[in-house]
């Protein structure tokens, strides 16, 4: 499981190419949540509050990383549910749990976002007339959702590959590329509102799920991505559209 002479062989390095893609594209949706959220915190703290966030998801993803074990362990049984419209007993794992919580979280906090948009209470959030947000409350939603989305990242790692070094290696190569990028994402969707909205909508199909892989449907999240790379590109011409088309001349009035 710690081979350090695996590094050796090409294959390993494919793994590593190729678990290091998968981490990128399954950490998107967190850089979304902590870009949408630390936009709450007054400009200057920003992107300490998005460094902090994303070094959090890289510490929960190495922890968990190394207690493959306890990480297996979730899938066992915890106690049996029995419902009407069942005809065998439902297992609640110790999974189903984190994933139902995680999704409720992220579905509640998404609506959320999208009414305060949408009823102009962002200000009153930020401290003008309302509660003070501070780095503390930031942090601690960022926390909770680095939880489950960590968790959702091992398991795809477990499932790749066997070598827990690769695993680590994959992750902190892609949580460096995260690094990197955050603040380009961060600021595209914090200054684009239909960027913005969508994000916070494609957060609350992926807290969707996450509730239904909590209840045992898997839904196959390739259709989830396209759905959400097609919408992203159609939104992306649109805003290029916005940008090309000329504003509106008004007309000299005849009585001038």
């Amino acid at each position: 499981m710690y081979d350090f002479g695996a590094f050796a062989q090409a294959a390993t390095w494919v793994s590593l190419l190729t678990l290091t893609f998968m981490e990128v594209v399954l950490g998107i949706d967190n850089i979304i949540f902590i870009s949408i959220v630390v936009g709450r915190l007054p400009e200057e703290q920003q992107a300490r509050g998005r460094t902090i966030g994303l070094l959090l998801a890289l510490v929960f993803r190495v922890v968990l990383l190394l207690s493959i074990s306890w990480i297996v362990g979730l899938r066992t049984s915890l106690f049996d549910l029995n419902l009407p419209w069942m005809d065998e007993p439902f297992g609640v794992t110790g999974r189903d749990l984190i994933l139902l919580a995680g999704g409720l979280f992220l579905i509640y906090k998404s609506t959320t976002e999208i009414h305060n948009k949408l009823q102009g209470e962002e200000d009153q959030e930020n401290g003008i007339g309302g509660k003070q947000v501070t780095m503390r409350n930031i942090i601690f939603q960022i926390i909770l959702i680095d939880i489950v989305f960590s968790f959702d990242s091992i398991l795809t790692a477990v499932g790749l590959v066997d070598n827990v070094l690769v695993m680590i290696a994959a992750v902190v190569v892609a949580m460096g590329i995260m690094l990197a990028f955050s603040g380009v994402v961060a600021g595209f969707v914090n200054n684009n509102p239909t960027i913005k909205m969508l994000a916070l909508s494609f957060l609350i199909m992926i807290g969707f799920m996450l509730v239904m892989e909590s209840a045992h449907k898997e839904i196959e999240k390739g259709y989830l991505y396209f759905a959400m790379a097609f919408s992203l590109t159609v939104e992306l011409l649109n805003l290029r559209l916005r940008k090309k088309s000329k504003p509106v001349q008004l007309r000299d009035s005849q009585y001038d």
